[in-house]
């Protein structure tokens, strides 16, 4: 009885067509562009300012971000090189107490070089890494603005203060202004 129905199904299968199945239309193709005006992709952006800082800020339109970008990559450097300079010198000194040379800081013990010269130190290490920071802010802020670029603000997104007025269970009352927000 089994082998009588799998033969039944399997005659079935093999004559019938199968595209009687089916319940396709075939129709002309029609292009759907699912992604809204404006739409910029996160994952370009953040490529883009990955590879060179500031790309991706130009390539969301907020190219006026590059020179704050850049100037904070100037600054942070000049600390960098600043804080590295203070550091060699009295690294430098402390070597030649230890010599027992003349050095450029004669007011200063060995105790006080050996702090300076970890005070300085910690100050451009703590600058690197503001500098990845920085660096990093850049990715973050190329890829958030690219997520937001399509994002729809409604017209109907307002604001008002109105006074507003509780009484408390206890017997008082309380006077205010409140903040309504309708979107």
């Amino acid at each position: 009885m089994i082998l009588k129905s799998l033969i039944a199904v399997f005659i079935l299968l093999t004559t019938v067509p199968l595209d009687s199945f089916s319940q396709q239309i075939k129709t002309d193709t029609i292009t759907i562009n699912l992604r809204p005006e404006g739409y910029k992709d996160p994952k370009k952006a953040t490529i883009l300012s990955a590879i060179v800082p500031g790309a991706g800020q130009i390539y969301n339109g907020k190219a006026w971000k590059v020179p704050i970008l850049y100037g904070g990559f100037a600054t942070n450097i000049y600390f960098i090189d600043f804080n590295d300079r203070r550091y060699k010198a009295l690294k430098q000194a402390l070597f030649q107490l230890d010599r027992q040379e003349p050095n450029d800081f004669p007011n200063l013990n060995r105790d006080g070089l050996v702090r300076q010269v970890n005070f300085w130190r910690r100050n451009r290490d703590l600058n690197y890494f503001l500098f990845i920071g920085i660096y990093a802010l850049n990715i973050i802020d190329a890829q958030v603005d690219a997520h937001l670029s399509s994002f729809d603000v409604s017209d109907d997104l307002s604001f008002r203060f109105e006074p507003s007025f509780e009484t408390l269970t206890a017997g008082g009352s309380i006077f205010g202004l409140s903040m309504k927000i309708n979107f």
